[in-house]
């Protein structure tokens, strides 16, 4: 039998659909200003005011306009008087090319901020849209991995982000992701500069999300706040952000994806995503490593790969960071025999696939993941030291 946190008895469990939660708004800064709850996305038009700004560029995907969210956004701002221009232009892992012609959209439209609507992928573009409207550099140049962010100036236009996922957090982080043409794999630009003015987190722009992707992400948010908690490095903070993300994502996830219409859940896997996206100022580790060349080689959502290869990760960490997973296991399950396998389980309930294989990874597809997953930085932070030899063992045993 699972425990409670995976769902309760199913004889009393709400429909998926249903709406049983109502909440107030409130408003937090980190330093963005973040106002969450239901209704938050009316308070658009007031920020873009306070601001001063007059056009935003809508940054969006297709999935959301079809989905019709943006189309609350852009009523948001056309009842407080703001101009927009709708650019839906961006891939589900964006690419170079989203950006340039993100920025033909600024420029063309006469735009003076962003509003970002969507899942990480758009929020990510909009920060380096944003950016390159006022930076000539190649993307590449701003690489963190190199040092770029030593190149990213002060004078970035505003950014608003509205999250409709609850998994990236890219809507209080400070970093965008791309996959560039230089080097041909997802790099992480960083820097202050980037981080939006305001997030509007509101849950009822989730409850559209079908139960694949609502685990997904969610799993995304997991992975954020767990691999931030056994990082390399002191920060109190961060890890004490990680662990009540981590509580947040054992009490909701599996809520959330199961019965879509809760809100509660809703909201508390936008606060795990929000706070994974702060903790993870500490580092990442082995899993991102591993996760990202798996979205610029073979297409696969961010979430899902996290997903995919977590549990091996964590198996991997656990002579070096026994007492912090035995923490997190105690969140999940503590009867499980370990933590590794306490996220498998979970996996499992979520009706996420159990490797790789089943997304068509093979063996195959592990030499050139492996040495890609090697330059990716996020595996410097991981508490175990990795060689290539050891993440080429980590995807065979995520397979």
């Amino acid at each position: 039998m699972l425990p409670a946190f995976f769902g309760g008895a199913s004889g009393s469990a709400p429909g998926p659909r249903d709406i049983i939660c109502v909440m107030s708004t409130v408003s937090w800064s980190f330093p963005t200003t973040i106002v969450f709850g239901a209704g938050a996305l009316g308070s658009l038009g007031a920020h873009a005011a306070r601001l001063g700004k007059r056009h935003a560029l809508v940054v969006c995907d297709a999935g959301v306009v079809k989905a019709g969210l943006v189309e609350r956004v852009t009523s948001t701002l056309s009842a407080a008087g703001v101009a927009f221009t709708v650019f839906d232009g961006v891939d589900p892992n964006p690419i170079e090319d989203n950006i340039t012609a993100g920025v033909e959209a600024y420029r063309g439209a006469g735009a003076d901020f962003c509003v970002a609507v969507g899942g990480g992928s758009p929020l990510d573009a909009a920060k380096l849209i944003a950016l390159k409207t006022t930076h000539d550099r190649p993307l590449v140049d701003y690489d963190d991995a190199t040092g770029g962010d030593a190149f990213i100036t002060s004078d970035v236009p505003p950014i608003i982000t509205i999250p409709t996922t609850a998994g990236t957090g890219s809507e209080v982080g400070r970093s965008g992701v791309v996959t560039l043409r230089a080097n041909g794999r997802k790099t992480v630009i960083f820097s202050p500069y980037l981080l939006a003015k305001v997030a509007l987190l509101d849950p009822t722009l989730t409850v559209s999300m079908p139960p694949r992707i609502t685990a997904a992400t969610g799993f995304d948010a997991l992975t954020h706040c767990l691999e931030a908690y056994v990082s390399l490095g002191d920060h109190p903070m961060a890890d004490g952000i990680a662990l009540m993300g981590l509580e947040l994502c054992a009490k909701h996830l599996a809520r959330a994806t199961h019965h879509g219409g809760d809100l509660e859940a809703r909201g508390g896997m936008m606060k795990a995503a929000m706070m994974g996206a702060v903790s993870f100022q500490k580092g990442l580790g082995a899993c991102h490593s591993l996760a990202h060349p798996l979205s610029s080689e073979k297409g696969m959502h961010h979430g899902l790969a996290n997903a995919l290869c977590l549990p091996a990760v964590v198996a991997f960490n656990e002579a070096v960071a026994h007492d912090k997973l035995e923490r997190v296991k105690a969140l999940f399950d503590p009867s499980a025999p370990s933590c590794e396998q306490a996220l498998r389980d979970l996996r499992a309930h979520l009706g996420l696939p159990a490797g790789l294989g089943a997304e068509g990874v093979t063996r195959g597809d592990v030499a050139k993941l492996s040495a890609k997953a090697l330059e990716d930085a996020c595996h410097r932070s991981n508490p175990r030291a990795c060689t290539q030899a050891d993440l080429a063992a980590l995807y065979e045993a995520s397979l």
